[in-house]
This record gives C-alpha cells, sequence and structure tokens, in this order.
C-alpha cells in the first residue's frame, strides 16, 4: 500500500491548472450572485452564532467589497463580522502579516475569545498560515478554493501572483508559508468545487493530519465560492459548532443534493 506521503507526491507531480473551459465559465459566478440575493431570505433561518467574532479575508487582487454579501449574512447569523484592514489583496510580506497580526490580536483582545477566520482564495491560504503563527487567538479556519499546495501549478494565476510577489515571496524568508498543505493545529476546512476556473481543486485538497480537518465540496465557480449559497450554508454550519466540540460536517437532508458525497482522490 503506498504511504500518505508518497500518494501526495505522486498528485503534486501531476499538478496542473483547470481546464481553460473552466475558466471561461467563471463569468456564471454572476449567477450565483443572483441566487445569493435570491434565497437571501431562507438563509436567514441557517444556524444562529454565538456572537464570536469572525474575521474575512479576500481573494487574490480582491478588497473587502467582495466580502460584503458573506459578512452581511454572517452579522444577520448573530456574528461579529470583520474585513480585513489590508486594502487589496496582492502581496504577502511584512508589512501584510503585521498588519493581520495586529488585527487579529486587537479582535481577540476585544472580545476576549478566539475568533475564526473565513478567506477566500489566496485569503484562505493566508488565514490558515496566520492560524499556525497565533493559534491561540484562532478559533477555526474556513478556506475557499484555497491554494493550499506548495506546488503553484495547480493555479492559472501563479505567473500573475509571482508578478507582485516574485518567485519566493518575503513572508517566506522568515520560514513562515513554508508547508501550505500542512494544516493548522486548529480545526480547518477547506470547501472546494471541481468546476474551479482558477485553482485546479486538487490543490485546495487537505491532507489528513493530527488537528481536525475536513474537505467539502460544492458545485460552484471560483469567483463565486464567496456568494454561492451553499457555500453560505456549509460556512454557517462550521461556524455555529461549539469551540472544542468540532465534528465533521453532515449537511441537513435537504441540503444534501447541493453537497456531492464522492471520494476526493
Amino acid at each position: 500500500m503506498a504511504t500518505a506521503a508518497a500518494a501526495n507526491g505522486a498528485m503534486e507531480a501531476k499538478a496542473h491548472p483547470p481546464h481553460r473551459l473552466w475558466t471561461l465559465a467563471e463569468a456564471r459566478a454572476v449567477f450565483e450572485l443572483g441566487a445569493f440575493y435570491a434565497v437571501r431570505p431562507l438563509l436567514a433561518s441557517l444556524p444562529k452564532g454565538d456572537g464570536h467574532t469572525v474575521l474575512t479575508l479576500p481573494g487574490f487582487l480582491a478588497t473587502n467589497n467582495s466580502t460584503v454579501p458573506m459578512r452581511g449574512l454572517l452579522r444577520s447569523l448573530g456574528y461579529d463580522a470583520h474585513g480585513w484592514d489590508s486594502g487589496r489583496n496582492l502581496r504577502i510580506d511584512s508589512g501584510l502579516l503585521q498588519r493581520l497580526e495586529s488585527q487579529i490580536a486587537g479582535l481577540n483582545d476585544a472580545s476576549g475569545a478566539k475568533i475564526s477566520l473565513v478567506g477566500w482564495s489566496l485569503g484562505g491560504t493566508i488565514a490558515r498560515e496566520l492560524a499556525k503563527l497565533f493559534p491561540d487567538r484562532v478559533r477555526l479556519v474556513i478556506s475557499l478554493g484555497s491554494p493550499i499546495s506548495d506546488n503553484r501549478d495547480h493555479t492559472n494565476a501563479s505567473r500573475l501572483f509571482e508578478y507582485f510577489n516574485r518567485d519566493v515571496p518575503e513572508a517566506q524568508h522568515g520560514g513562515r508559508f513554508n508547508d501550505l498543505g500542512k494544516a493548522p493545529p486548529v480545526p480547518t476546512t477547506s470547501i472546494l468545487t471541481r468546476t474551479d476556473g482558477i485553482v485546479h481543486w486538487r490543490g485546495s485538497l487537505q491532507r489528513p493530519g493530527s488537528t481536525p480537518s475536513e474537505n467539502i465540496e460544492v458545485r460552484a465557480s471560483h469567483c463565486g465560492l464567496g456568494v454561492n449559497p451553499s457555500v453560505m450554508i456549509a460556512i454557517a454550519d462550521r461556524l455555529a459548532q461549539p469551540e472544542g466540540q468540532w465534528t465533521p460536517f453532515q449537511p441537513q437532508p435537504e441540503h444534501r443534493w447541493m453537497f456531492p458525497q464522492r471520494p476526493l482522490n
């Protein structure tokens, strides 16, 4: 039987970006946004939160504007939802990490409790690494279509990313961001879609580790992950778990059709 390390190595060796057809199909995200607002009244019946703080991190090239619908929903469910204080997501450097450390510490101290991180695409990659750096301040991490592999061949945005960050981003100079596939020491959920047109779904797969972690497959585009109703259902379910009582995601019977039940390998 092949070892987990050998299996991961084989997967990395076969890394490639999504098919161009899926990339062209990203335009369907506008319909996912429409669906979000169409079912917004129904989403109000999702599990309510305990009031803890949630920090959302936007994807590569995006700003807080992209997470406005998500944060509005989370606030209506009882969470203290915030966008990050770092403008457009372009460069992963010491300045960004210092700003995020300060924001996380401020939110943590103000609430007196750990905060949850929800990151879209590159924002999810950053959220996972922040949880590794500050596990005492982070309750859980949810990433949406995030490239959590050290092999950038999984995404078709690698050249643009390297244009702003070079081959070796500044953050890696301090020994951070060097094992993206390793889950942080807090409960972690990776939400992914096989029809992702930006990051190949295999690049978002979490490998098993010593801390609670899971992969949830949805039917969505990459650019629609932050508003897709099925993603909102999964996020609300994960955030509503009592701290310290994490269990794997099990959709409610009426929602099962939204979540493909098939092996992710």
